[in-house]
């Protein structure tokens, strides 16, 4: 029991120092590299390569040598008779039977075989086809890091602006708060009227429900964070950048001018080895109408008796060896070959119009990225506008409202207006970071 919980502490010590060993705060470029290491995907992704690697061998390992052994021992409990005719020996009765045993009851047989294969034309397909299998897996990760990539530029994003949020809800609160208490007097003192003080209140209970539910989802936005950089939900992730900095760092409209290269594109290259795959599999259909040689030789050794003692003893063993050849020549199929090149064939063709249907549009998906992230760049400049604008009208309706020139309706309505160009301009932030990935991932400029 001692040496149970002896264990037990220590294991506990060693997660807790594992776990204090990874950071609580991430930049942006920082959470995506831990994520490109630690999500789950990206992790699956890297094993496929190397499953892949591991394939290409085993691949190849089928054309090279191959020694297979064989050991057996038998010990016939009762051995068989068989009858011979009685005149087959010397002074025997014709007509009679005479019960022999053949061989002894004890015998162990070891074999040891090498094959070689010469030619087959399915095995130099297979060849040639692991290296695209190989291509397909490398540019399969290199799509799963896209979409890691996105992902946590998302998420990271989602976080930072439900913090943004909850703190202009509180700065908002507070605003209303003071405006409420100041009515609220006013009204005891029989200076206002009651109507001022319910509608602040009904602005108050909103912005109060707004914020509740804001907090609950800063903290769902920070488990989605961890999902997504392969983290535990409840580690204590936490941005160290400023939505308007991260906005600031991913207003980039140089990218605008990027050369759109197909070659580049991580969905083109797919789709390429998507045609790769094809035309090898439509060579390999071609290649079963070849003749397949293959050459063996093997060594065998037989022994009679018990196989503990037979070895250095006076017991019968004996020795073989056969060199041969298999040579497999198709001859006729009843078009059964004929038919499966010629889908291979038609599968090939299909691939090279979906290749041509991707290319286009990814040109279009090009424009389009393009087009979404200029406008997100405006949006943002307008909303930012905007925003000054709402600030400095709600500002004004405030001043007016405490001097008994606005009513209690005008400022509410300059507040719902302020709060609206504060949730699009949030937005607008969100729309930058997010559409400048999206652009990026169609270049794949990394």
């Amino acid at each position: 029991m001692r040496h149970y919980l002896l264990f037990v502490l220590a294991s506990l010590t060693f997660f807790n120092a594992r776990a204090q060993d990874i950071p609580t705060q991430f930049t942006l470029e920082e959470a995506i590299q831990f994520a490109l290491e630690n999500n789950y995907s990206a992790i699956n992704a890297s094993r496929d390569i190397e499953d892949a690697q591991k394939q290409k061998w085993e691949t190849i390992a089928t054309g090279l040598p191959q020694i297979d052994g064989n050991l057996s021992y038998t010990d016939q409990l009762k051995q068989p008779v068989s009858l011979i005719p009685g005149d087959f020996f010397p002074g025997g009765e014709p007509g009679t039977f005479v019960p022999i045993i053949f061989g002894p009851p004890r015998t162990t047989t070891a074999t040891a075989t090498l094959r070689q294969q010469i030619f087959d034309g399915s095995y130099i397909v297979g060849l040639q086809a692991t290296k695209a299998f190989l291509s397909y897996s490398e540019n399969n990760k290199e799509k799963t890091d896209q979409e890691v990539r996105k992902a946590v530029v998302e998420s990271y994003g989602n976080v930072l602006l439900a913090m943004e949020s909850t703190s202009i809800l509180n700065r908002n609160i507070a605003a209303v708060e003071k405006n409420l208490f100041e009515s609220e007097k006013l009204f005891e003192n029989g200076l206002g009227e009651e109507e001022n003080v319910e509608q602040l209140q009904i602005t108050l209970a909103n912005l109060k429900n707004a914020l509740n539910a804001n907090v609950r989802l800063e903290n769902i936005t920070v488990q989605m964070l961890n999902v997504v950089m392969g983290l535990p939900l409840e580690h204590p992730t936490e941005p160290v950048q400023k939505l308007d900095e991260l906005v600031a760092q991913e207003t980039a409209p140089e990218l605008l001018n990027e050369t759109f290269s197909l070659e580049n594109n991580t969905d083109y290259k797919l789709v390429m080895n998507l045609n790769e795959q094809r035309y090898f599999e439509w060579k390999l259909a071609r290649s079963r109408a070849l003749p397949t040689l293959n050459a063996f030789v093997n060594y065998g050794y037989t022994g009679f008796g018990d196989p503990i003692t037979v070895v250095g003893t006076d017991a019968q063993d004996f020795t073989s060896s056969v060199l041969g050849f298999d040579l497999n020549i198709p001859i006729f199929s009843s078009l059964k070959r004929s038919a499966s090149t010629q889908r291979a064939k038609i599968a090939l063709e299909k691939a090279k119009t979906q290749l041509e249907e991707t290319e286009q549009m990814l040109k279009l998906q090009h424009d389009q990225a393009k087009s979404d992230y200029t406008l997100a760049i405006e949006s943002y400049q307008t909303s930012k506008e905007n925003l000054s604008l709402a600030e400095r009208i709600e500002n004004k309706n405030e001043i007016k409202y405490s001097e008994g020139i606005a009513s209690s309706f005008e400022l509410r309505q300059a507040q719902t207006q302020l709060y609206s160009a504060q949730s699009e301009y949030l937005r607008a932030m969100i729309d930058v970071i997010n559409k400048k990935t999206t652009l990026e991932n169609i270049l794949n400029p990394y």
